[in-house]
């Protein structure tokens, strides 16, 4: 996902992006669950995406997990990462995120969503910004404003990061940070 090739729209409303709401499964991690021989859930997570969203943090914009599954890996993952707004085993994620805006005091326009199936639709349907993984469901793809490169758990998450980052001036920056 260059940002030369992203519409000049999207740039435009991505420029006002205050809060990330990212879904999990398929989006942070391939999408794939497996389970130990003692039931524990096992997670993959990419480290580039990771540190994207530390980079967010840095810039002052909220990265939220909206799941609808529990995990303790995720959790521990996300806490280890800085990240404060972690709901999971939600049934209705508009409602978690609608509640969570009016909370902040910021609204859809200042959102960018990633997701990558049904029950993420009401919410990157609403979002200034809508993104999925190409491994996305069919019709999710179809809705949203930008397809990332790579797919969920493969640095999809890290693209949207860095979108952000260019689109609100805070990519440069940061890498001088690590380039002088």
């Amino acid at each position: 996902m260059n940002q030369e090739n992203h519409p000049t729209t999207v740039i435009e409303k991505a420029k006002r992006t205050k809060v990330l709401f990212l879904d999990v499964d398929g989006v942070l991690t391939g999408g794939e669950i497996f389970y130990s021989e003692h039931g524990e859930t096992l997670k993959r997570f990419n480290t580039l995406d990771g540190q994207g969203l530390k980079y967010l943090l840095d810039a002052g914009v909220s990265p939220v997990i909206i799941t609808g599954r529990k995990s303790q890996a995720l959790f521990k993952r996300l806490t280890d990462l800085g990240i404060e707004q972690i709901h999971m085993g939600v049934h209705d994620k508009y409602l978690i995120a609608q509640n969570l805006l009016d909370e902040l005091g910021f609204d859809w326009s200042q959102v960018v969503a990633v997701g990558d199936d049904w029950p993420d639709l009401p919410i990157l349907l609403k979002a200034a910004v809508s993104i999925a993984p190409p491994n996305a469901h069919l019709e999710v793809k179809a809705r949203v404003d930008l397809l990332s490169q790579n797919k969920g758990g493969e640095g999809c998450v890290r693209e949207v990061c860095d979108l952000i980052l260019k689109a609100t001036g805070q990519y440069q920056p940061i890498l001088e940070q690590y380039t002088k």
